[in-house]
C-alpha cells in the first residue's frame, strides 16, 4: 500500500468495486486507485443481503436506461470480467421478468404512464388486461386486477455476491489496491478534500474521494464536513416452501414465473424450489447501522394473507429462512445520488440507491469513473441524479419505487 492515491474509494461492495473496475479499465485513466473496505466478508453489506433483481419498469427514462445497461452488462459478465484469461463466474441470470399488478384506477393509470416511457426507451414491456393475465399465469386470482405490466425480457434476478466479487477481482487485476481498514476521518483544506485517516492510524493522501459507503454514506460525508440524506432502512426477506408450487404453470417464458408485485405492495419470486417474498414495512424508521434483526411478524400479518388471496397455491406455505438487510435510503426522493459536491468538487457521491444498488451499480460505476477521468458524463448523462438536487431540495421523480 502506498501513502498517496489519485482516487480513494470508501466502501468496497458492489458500488465501490464497480467504480474501481471502470476506472482501471479506462485507458484514459493513468492514476492509482485504493478501495478501503471495513469488512471484507461483506456479511452485512447491502449487496450481500439484497434480493438481487433487475428491472426496466421504471417511470423515469434515466432509470430505465440505467437498468438496460445493467442488464446487458450482467449478461456478458462472465466474458467481460475474465481474470488471468479465465471467465468470471456466471451470474446465473434468471430472465423471469417483473409483473406489476394494478388493483386501483390510480395504479392502472401509473402503469400506463410508465409504459409509455418504457416503450419510448425500447424496453420490452407489455400491458395486459384480466384475460391476458389469467392466460399467462393461470394460478392467479385476477378478479380485482384492472391492469398488469409484464417485462418480457431484460428483467430478472442474478447472483448478487458474484457481481460484487467479479468487479473486485477484475479491478485488482487491472491495478486497483484493496485495503481492509476503516476510514475514520477525512482531511479537508478549504474546498478540497486532501486525505483519509484510517482506523489503523495511517493517513493516505487522496486526489479524489468517492463515497461508496452504502447505508453508512452520511457518516462518510460528515467526516468531510458534508451531508447526504441517506440512512439505513430495514427490509426483511422471507424464503418459503409451497405445498403446491405454481412454478412451471405459466404459459409464457417457458413456464417460469416472474417477480410479481401485488397491488398490496407484497412481492415474491421463485428462488430455486422455494419462493422469496417481502413487503414494504408499515412503519419505516431509520435503524441503527448494526440492527439486522428480521421483522418476523411481517410474514404472518402482511405477506401470507396477500399471497393466499392472490393464489390458492399460496394458501399452504412455510417459511424456511429469513433475514434483514438495509436499504441505503435516500430520504429526499428514494433515488441514487451520483455526482460531485458542487463546492468540494473532489468529493464524489455514489449513494442513496434505496434498494436499487445492485441493478444500478454498473451504470453508476461507469458514470463516476467518467466524472473523474473526463470531468463529465460521456455515455449516459446522470446529471439529473447529481448532488445539486440535494442542495436545492429538488426531488428526482420516480413513481415505480418498490
Amino acid at each position: 500500500m502506498k501513502n498517496s492515491y489519485d482516487v480513494v474509494i470508501v466502501g468496497g461492495a458492489v458500488i465501490g468495486s464497480a467504480v474501481a473496475y471502470f476506472l482501471t479499465a479506462n485507458p484514459d485513466f493513468t492514476g492509482s486507485v485504493l478501495v478501503v473496505e471495513r469488512d471484507p466478508t461483506y456479511v452485512k453489506a447491502a449487496t450481500s443481503l439484497s434480493s438481487s433483481s433487475i428491472r426496466v419498469q421504471f417511470s423515469n427514462p434515466i432509470n430505465v436506461r440505467i437498468s438496460q445497461f445493467g442488464s446487458a452488462f450482467i449478461r456478458s459478465f462472465a466474458e467481460t470480467m475474465q481474470v488471468a484469461g479465465e471467465p468470471a463466474p456466471d451470474l446465473n441470470f434468471h430472465p423471469g421478468g417483473y409483473l406489476f399488478l394494478a388493483g386501483t384506477e390510480a395504479q392502472a393509470r401509473t402503469l400506463r404512464e410508465n409504459h409509455e416511457v418504457q416503450r419510448a426507451c425500447g424496453a420490452d414491456v407489455v400491458l395486459w388486461g384480466q384475460d391476458e393475465l389469467a392466460r399467462a399465469f393461470p394460478h392467479l386470482n385476477v378478479d380485482d386486477i384492472l391492469l398488469a405490466s409484464y417485462g418480457r425480457s431484460g428483467e430478472g434476478w442474478f447472483n448478487n455476491t458474484g457481481l460484487m466479487h467479479g468487479f473486485k477481482a477484475k479491478a485488482r487485476e487491472q491495478g486497483a489496491d484493496y485495503l481492509t481498514d476503516e476510514v475514520v476521518a477525512i482531511g479537508r483544506d478549504g474546498d478540497r478534500v486532501t486525505s483519509v485517516t484510517l482506523k489503523s492510524g495511517s493517513t493516505i493522501t487522496a486526489g479524489t474521494v468517492v463515497n461508496a459507503s452504502g447505508p453508512r454514506a452520511a457518516l462518510t460525508a460528515r467526516m468531510a464536513g458534508l451531508d447526504v440524506p441517506v440512512e439505513p432502512r430495514k427490509r426483511t426477506s422471507f424464503v418459503f416452501d409451497c405445498a403446491r408450487t405454481p412454478e412451471g404453470t405459466a404459459t409464457v417464458n417457458g413456464g417460469r414465473l416472474p417477480l410479481m408485485i401485488d397491488p398490496s405492495g407484497v412481492f415474491l419470486r421463485p428462488e430455486g424450489r422455494f419462493f422469496l417474498a417481502g413487503c414494504p414495512p408499515v412503519e419505516d424508521p431509520a435503524v441503527d447501522w448494526d440492527d439486522f434483526e428480521p421483522r418476523y411478524d411481517e410474514f404472518e400479518e402482511i405477506i401470507w394473507p396477500a399471497l393466499a388471496a392472490r393464489s390458492p397455491n399460496f394458501e399452504a406455505i412455510k417459511v424456511v429462512n429469513q433475514w434483514a438487510g438495509h436499504y441505503d435510503f435516500n430520504t429526499l426522493d428514494h433515488n441514487l445520488i451520483v455526482g460531485r459536491h458542487p463546492e468540494v468538487t473532489n468529493f464524489v457521491f455514489a449513494n442513496g440507491y434505496s434498494g436499487h444498488g445492485l441493478q444500478q451499480g454498473p451504470a453508476a460505476g461507469r458514470g463516476v469513473s467518467e466524472l473523474i477521468v473526463y470531468g463529465g458524463f460521456r455515455t449516459l448523462d446522470l446529471s439529473e441524479v447529481g448532488y445539486e438536487r440535494i442542495v436545492e431540495n429538488r426531488p428526482f421523480l420516480e413513481k415505480a419505487v418498490i
